[in-house]
């Protein structure tokens, strides 16, 4: 944040140094006079870091073939209560290179995003057993299910207007991401024979994204980024990310 204040007294200091630099202002005219004013146009590249939650949708039934493992056995007469939604959130890392185009204020650009996080969206439910007859709990059980998206990387089509150093904009963009599901189930006492009470399964996604942002220009083609997004991730379990980032960039 200390920042993004220092950037904007920079970019007042500027501005108010031109303006003190017009003839108009003394007195005088000159035709065609302009003033300067960053230039957004071109390749650029940059680093960024963050912070997501995730909520994927209800996770009821995922965990039925560990369940029916446990059940086939002497011993497993267990209760089970379903999961619901998963939610969870983490920190995130990554990088960004873009190109941009200006036409006077407005910039129009294309740019591939990339980000690494530990996002677990995670469910678990327990359940006790309970004699009918001495209204004791005889077993104890526990169901849980994670879902995992480690990386992301998408393409953005963005559009922003320049407003002296700053450039706020809004994007748009696709991509495709790594999914790891967790799951397992527990049960005590356990079943009279062992079985097997853990899966995990890994699977390539695609998701879509929105948000939005402003990009600050720093001096020569250095400048700073703050951003919200919104990511939907599409599966046999959906899943919804929102992240708040903060960068650095350089334009050549």
């Amino acid at each position: 944040m200390r920042g993004f204040l220092l950037a904007a007294v920079m970019c007042g200091s500027v501005t108010a140094a031109n303006a003190a630099d017009l003839p108009i202002l003394r007195g005088g005219y000159t035709d065609g006079l302009t003033m300067s004013r960053p230039n957004w146009d071109g390749f650029y590249v940059g680093g960024q870091g963050g912070w997501g939650s995730i909520q994927s949708g209800s996770l009821a039934g995922i965990n039925d073939d560990l369940i029916a493992n446990v059940e086939r056995f002497p011993g497993g007469n267990y209760t089970w209560n379903s999961l619901g939604r998963a939610h969870g959130s983490s920190a995130s890392v990554g990088a960004f290179a873009g190109y941009n185009s200006q036409w006077d204020d407005v910039v129009i650009g294309i740019e591939a995003n990339y980000i690494h996080a530990n996002l677990n969206a995670n469910s678990t439910s327990a359940a006790n057993t309970i004699d009918p007859t001495t209204r004791q709990t005889t077993a104890t059980t526990v169901s849980n299910a994670t879902v995992n998206i480690s990386d992301f990387g998408s393409v953005r089509l963005r559009a922003g207007y320049a407003v002296d150093c700053f450039l706020p904009y809004g994007f748009v963009g696709a991509g495709v991401g790594d999914q790891t599901i967790y799951r397992s189930v527990s049960a005590f006492p356990p079943p009279l024979l062992s079985v097997p009470q853990t899966a995990s399964s890994g699977k390539l996604v695609y998701g879509y994204s929105a948000g939005v942002g402003f990009d600050v220009m720093l001096i020569a083609g250095l400048f700073l980024r703050a951003e919200y997004e919104y990511q939907r991730v599409t599966s046999n379990i959906d899943s919804s990310i929102n992240s708040v980032r903060a960068g650095l960039g350089y334009k050549f």
